[in-house]
């Protein structure tokens, strides 16, 4: 289950495993944060797109499988908010794990005693009181920055922000952030012990290659001593 094989993961590490394989970085814009604080969620994307009506969310909710994470386009739109308490009450009872907003939530108190993990923007009270026509992609693909996210992808979400990943690359990146994790846990430990991680990178030595070679990085000297740092 990817909840259980993300409990000891975090966005950065697998944002860093992408880095690793090559897999296209998409992460949500700066400023999307959970509402209750230590909020985590991870999840096949449910995508959905906001027109001003909560009809979109009921029918997603429909479609919506065990786990599923209903991610909602709403334009990243500041002037409203798109979801409350009755949307997120509601997408618990159809099993949906959590929300990821491109937009603005309300109804803070009482999401934060349901509990159920949301990330957005922030808070307004203001909800939509405009209509738009709605889209055929309406429940197929949802927008997020600069980013188009479908069923095909999964979604991270914790204190760093929000990641997608494909689907079908998910084992390797998580295989590999897992990785990455041990690596940094036993850094970590040996700088706490006094060895600098300067010292764990030999980082003198890389300085006298930079000086030989301009044009050599960190991340390939990294890669060579075995650190994990960067990626």
């Amino acid at each position: 289950m990817v909840v259980k094989r993300f409990a000891e993961l975090s966005t950065p590490l697998v944002a860093d495993a992408c880095v690793r394989l090559g897999v296209e970085l998409r992460a949500a814009p700066a400023g999307v944060a959970g509402v209750v604080p230590g909020s985590r969620v991870a999840g096949r994307v449910l995508p959905v797109r906001h027109y001003g009506s909560v009809d979109v969310f009921l029918e997603a909710y429909g479609s919506a499988r065990p786990g599923d994470v209903l991610v909602i386009d709403n334009g990243g739109r500041v002037d409203e908010a798109c979801v409350g308490d009755l949307a997120v009450l509601e997408a618990r009872a159809a099993g949906v794990a959590g929300l990821v907003v491109w937009g603005l939530h309300r109804d803070t108190t009482e999401l934060l005693e349901i509990g159920l993990p949301v990330f957005s923007y922030g808070s307004l009270p203001l909800g939509p009181v405009r209509l738009d026509d709605r889209e055929p992609e309406a429940l197929a693909t949802a927008r997020f920055g600069p980013h188009l996210v479908d069923a095909g992808d999964v979604v991270f979400a914790d204190a760093d922000g929000v990641l997608f990943v494909p689907a079908a690359r998910l084992d390797e990146v998580l295989e590999s952030a897992a990785g990455i994790a041990r690596t940094e846990r036993v850094q970590a430990e040996r700088i706490r012990s006094g060895d600098t991680l300067r010292r764990q990178t030999s980082f003198d030595r890389y300085l006298e290659r930079r000086a030989a070679d301009p044009a050599y990085s960190f991340r390939q000297h990294l890669r060579q001593v075995g650190g994990a740092i960067e990626e």
